[in-house]
Formats: structure tokens, C-alpha cells, sequence
């Protein structure tokens, strides 16, 4: 009974995690609920992976990012990539692609793509270069990147500490560089070459032709008898209508309405909203509907912008609709359109939930968007204008995060407490304030990976976990032991498409433990296969590192399927090859 609990709530689990229906963290901790009342697992076994020292080693490295970044030392980076660029192409997108994995290597994958992504955008038009050509091979060195240490991907962290919590020692900081090198230049040879030829080639567009914003855009001509003189702007009989007022033209001046603004007798107003409900307009006495093109201008003045923001990892708009947060109040930003995965969203703009990547389209005053710059809400995706490269407090930030990787390497402190210093010391000599440094944590993730920690146990609690290792040894066993952890490896990829990687992995390792004893084989060599596994699937664009660069470069799912599959598969093929040959079975 206890088995087919389990096993059924792993399928709801993956099924939410899928549809994203609830935040992930919502379907963790419900997981974790049901977990503990049906006594699966105790009160203590549910919170137990909260205060896992993995936990504070992932907390701390979100800290320390966050403090690199406030100091300005990768935009200076980014500066010196611009100087490449001038003397080749290929040079530089090499140079992306090294820089990101090896930042990505004692970084979480997302953050880095997320600090590089704004700056190589800014770039891209510096040197009139296509953001498609660099930002997915950014994701994928991200990504890549951090297979080559134990802090590289919170998925590395989490799979250390399952790991010792089976009684195996932990995974050591640069255990795993060898073979993760190897895979992060795999990944890097094939972009450099096969890849390339594979990349999209989106040129830029104006915005209103990106947006497909001109069949959605109408000016309309307030007559003397007009019933619309006097109302509020947002409470008017257009808005009724679901139309959106985003300009008035008012005795030759452009400015953006705000709740207070009155409708008057000669405004010219320009208007969003469906085609359908013109025509309902059309029949309505004192307006005048002008047959004029709206064309990108007409939405911009000296000071009156469109521009695109970006909802990064940390941003706290995800889930929420644009009503929700009183964007309009919040930034003094209009928003016009929303773009996510490839589609375009303008209507009913303040009922849609917000995600991770959705870029959006805004307009409003240039004072106020230049304001956004530094956001850990939005990324404004502009013009790059690095932050001012603050060298002394640059230079102590990677002093001493070397320092706690030296002091955790050599176990000459437990390796949370090492870098738990470095964070506390980067807040102490104001590197990053205390405010920014709890904003650049992010929850979300550390309750998923606290939570599905608890999962597994369950798992070998229920015997789910025996249960499910039998059979795969059963099926791939005669085979021999390497079938048997190529089943492991296959099922891992294809897990973290509906799942997170952290997730993916520590719903498998338990059973790929039990697997390992079963066929007299070492359970390392089958956990770090299993944790290599969760960091090498590209198929999809699912990845928070993937969705991240998937609105700015333009691209189509199909991109992502035709560069990302070759590439997994040889990454598998390096992982089946060389995982034995490290760590042998």
C-alpha cells in the first residue's frame, strides 16, 4: 500500500511539475505533507533536508554570485569580450562559452546565464551580431560548466548529500573535474563547429513588428459631442471595451495617462485591443478613428520609450499578474505585450500569470526605465552600460571565495561553514547589502531540493525504491552492470524535462543505490553517472538556464530540439564511457 502511494504521488508529482499548475515549491511541500500524515516518514525525516549543510553551502553561493555581480567584475568581463568581438567572431563566442563555464563552474548555472545574459544582449548589438548566436551556446556553457565541481549546480550539492547520507563519504569539491571537464569541452568543440551551423540567424526587428503590435494599435480622435470627455483614462467606456489606452496626444503633447488623467475634447489617444471590439468602436458617436499606420514612432518620444524587460530567476513578479504587483504604480511602465517561448500575449494583460523568461514589452518615460538598471526584479534588455567595476571590493569578493574553496577542498573546515564565512564576510565589508544578499537566495529551489530530499527517503522508507530497482535490474541486468546504469542515466534525462534537475536526481539516485548493491557494484560510480546525467539533458528548453535565453535569442522550441539532441546524446555516450573508467563498477 505504502509502495503504490509513493508511487503515485512521484506521477502527480511530475505532472505538476509539467504543467506548473502550482509553484514547484507549493507541490514539494504538499508532497511532504501527505508524506508525514500517512506516516510514511516522520515530522523529522520531512524537515530533515531543510537543515542539510548542502542547504547553507547553496545559500551562501547565491550570496557570494550576488556579490561578484554587485561589484561589477563580470561586466567588466563582458567589456573585454566586446574587444574580441572586433578581431573574430569565432574567438569570441568561444570566449563566451569558456568564461561562462568556468564562472558556471563555482556558480549555479542559472545565476551566471542570467548575469551574462543582459550584457551579451547589449553586446550583440554593439557589434552587430545576432543574440541568437550567443545565448544559447551561453545557456549551454552554463549549464555544462557546472559538471566541473561539486558547487557548480545545486544538483551536485544536493546528490553529495543524499550520498552521505547513505554512509558513503561525500562528493569531494573537484572530485567530479576530470570527467566534467571533458564534457564541458565536448560541449564547447560541438557548438564551436556543428552547433554553429545549427544556430538561428533571428535578425532584429522593431519592436511593433516583433510584437505584431500594428493590427492591435488605433488612434482615435476625441470630438466635441464625444460621451468619452471628462472620464478617467482607466475607467472609461474604451476601457470597457478591453481597450487600452497607452498615449494621449494633447495640444501637440505625447505623454503617458496615469489614474488621475481626465479624457478632454481634441485628445488624440492612442489605443490597444482587439479587432472584434474596433468595430463596436467605430459605431460609437463622437470619436473619430484615424485610418493612419501606427508604426513604432508613434509609441516614442525624446522622453516617452519602448523598451523590453526580462523576469529573471530571482525576480519577485513570477506567479503574480501584472494587475497583481500595480505595475503601472510600481514602475511607471506600461505593459504592452508579453513574450513567452516564441508567442506573443497582448490581451487581457493583467490577468496573465508572469514566469521566469517572459520578456516584456513597456512603455514609459526613459527616466524611469534607466531606473530599472541593477533590478533584481527585471533586466532591462538594452543597451549594455556596465556597472562601475569596483576593484577593491571585486578583488576581496574572489579572495575570499577562493579562500573557502582552498579551506573546504582540504577539509580544513566542513565545507558549509567555509563558504557560509565567505557570504557573511562579502555582507560585513559591503560587498552587497543584507537585503540584497536574502533577495539573491533563491527559495524556491531550496525548498524543492529540501523537499525531494524527504521524498527519497519515503522512497526507501515505503520500499518503493527496492521495488523499482529490482525491476530495472531485472529487465537491464542480464545485459550486464553497464545496461543497468545506462537505464539509470537515460531515465534521469528524461525525468528532468518535466522535473528540475535537483529534483530528477534525487527521485533516482535512491533507487540507483539499491540497484548498485544488488548487482555487487560500487553506489558511487552509479551516483555520479546519475548526477552527471541531470546536468547534460539539452533536448528541451525547459532548463531555467534554457527558458532564460529563449524570449531574448528569438528562438523556437524546434532550436532547441534539433542543437540540444546530438549533443545530449553524446554527452551520454562521454558519461556511460568514462563514469566506469574514474569511478569503476
Amino acid at each position: 500500500m505504502e509502495i503504490a502511494l509513493v508511487l503515485i504521488l512521484l506521477v502527480i508529482a511530475v505532472v505538476m511539475f509539467a504543467t506548473e499548475k502550482l509553484s514547484v515549491e507549493i507541490v514539494t511541500l504538499l508532497l511532504l505533507i501527505v508524506l508525514a500524515s500517512v506516516r510514511i516518514i516522520t515530522p523529522a525525516e520531512a524537515f530533515a533536508g531543510f537543515s542539510s549543510d548542502f542547504i547553507i553551502i547553496i545559500a551562501s553561493i547565491f550570496i557570494i554570485s550576488a556579490a561578484l555581480e554587485e561589484t561589477g567584475i563580470l561586466d567588466f568581463a563582458v567589456v573585454r569580450m566586446a574587444e574580441l568581438a572586433k578581431k573574430s567572431k569565432n574567438l569570441m563566442l568561444f570566449t563566451v562559452m569558456f568564461i561562462t563555464g568556468i564562472v558556471s563552474a563555482f556558480m549555479n548555472n542559472t545565476t551566471v546565464t542570467a548575469m551574462f545574459l543582459t550584457p551579451l544582449v547589449g553586446l550583440a548589438k554593439r557589434t552587430n551580431m545576432n543574440a541568437s548566436k550567443l545565448l544559447m551556446p551561453l545557456a549551454y556553457a552554463a549549464i555544462l560548466g557546472g559538471t566541473c565541481t561539486l558547487i557548480g549546480t545545486s544538483t551536485n550539492v544536493a546528490v553529495s548529500g543524499y550520498v552521505a547520507k547513505a554512509g558513503m563519504e561525500p562528493i569531494g569539491i573537484f572530485e567530479i573535474s576530470g570527467i566534467g571537464m571533458i564534457i564541458f569541452l565536448v560541449g564547447i568543440v560541438y557548438m564551436m563547429t556543428i552547433g554553429q551551423r545549427m544556430l538561428p540567424d533571428n535578425t532584429d526587428q522593431q519592436l511593433t513588428e516583433e510584437y505584431k503590435l500594428q493590427k492591435y494599435l488605433t488612434e482615435i480622435i476625441v470630438m466635441p459631442d464625444s460621451p468619452l470627455i471628462d472620464q478617467l483614462v482607466f475607467a472609461s467606456d474604451l476601457t470597457t471595451l478591453h481597450f487600452r489606452i497607452l498615449n494621449i496626444i494633447r495640444k501637440k503633447e505625447n505623454f503617458l495617462p496615469d489614474f488621475r488623467t481626465r479624457i478632454q475634447e481634441g485628445d488624440v489617444l492612442l489605443v490597444e485591443g482587439d479587432l472584434d471590439n474596433l468595430m463596436k468602436v467605430k459605431e460609437t458617436k463622437g470619436i473619430e478613428i484615424m485610418a493612419d499606420v501606427i508604426l513604432e514612432k508613434d509609441l516614442q518620444t525624446e522622453d516617452i520609450r519602448l523598451a523590453e524587460l526580462m523576469l529573471p530567476r530571482q525576480s519577485n513578479l513570477i506567479n503574480k499578474t501584472v494587475k497583481e504587483v500595480n505595475f503601472l504604480q510600481r514602475f511607471g511602465l506600461v505593459v504592452i505585450a508579453i513574450s513567452r517561448h516564441g508567442e506573443t500575449l497582448r490581451t487581457k494583460i493583467g490577468s496573465i500569470n508572469l514566469q521566469l523568461g517572459d520578456i516584456l514589452l513597456v512603455q514609459g518615460a526613459a527616466q524611469r526605465l534607466s531606473q530599472l538598471r541593477g533590478s533584481s526584479n527585471v533586466a532591462l534588455l538594452d543597451e549594455f552600460e556596465p556597472v562601475l567595476f569596483k576593484k577593491r571590493k571585486g578583488t576581496f569578493v574572489i579572495v575570499v571565495f577562493m579562500l573557502a574553496i582552498i579551506l573546504g577542498s582540504f577539509n580544513f573546515l566542513p565545507l558549509s561553514i567555509a563558504f557560509l564565512m565567505a557570504a557573511i564576510a562579502c555582507i560585513l565589508f559591503r560587498c552587497i547589502s543584507t537585503e540584497k544578499a536574502y533577495g539573491a537566495i533563491d527559495w524556491r529551489l531550496l525548498i524543492l531540493i529540501g523537499g525531494m530530499t524527504a521524498f527519497g527517503t519515503a522512497m526507501e522508507n515505503s520500499g518503493a525504491a527496492d521495488l523499482l530497482a529490482q525491476s530495472i535490474v531485472e529487465i537491464m541486468g542480464p545485459i550486464g552492470k553497464l545496461a543497468v546504469l545506462a537505464g539509470f542515466v537515460i531515465l534521469t534525462v528524461i525525468l528532468t524535462q518535466p522535473m528540475s534537475n535537483a529534483a530528477a536526481a534525487l527521485v533516482i539516485v535512491p533507487v540507483a543505490l539499491k540497484a548498485a548493491v544488488g548487482l555487487d557494484s560500487d553506489p558511487r560510480t552509479f551516483a555520479i553517472a546519475i548526477m552527471l546525467a541531470a546536468s547534460v539533458s539539452l533536448v528541451t528548453p525547459f532548463e531555467p538556464a534554457c527558458i532564460l535565453v529563449y524570449s531574448p535569442g528569438k528562438y523556437r522550441f524546434g532550436d532547441f530540439i534539433k542543437i540540444g539532441t546530438p549533443l545530449t546524446v553524446l554527452l551520454i555516450a562521454v558519461i556511460l564511457l568514462l563514469v566506469p573508467v574514474f569511478w569503476p563498477l
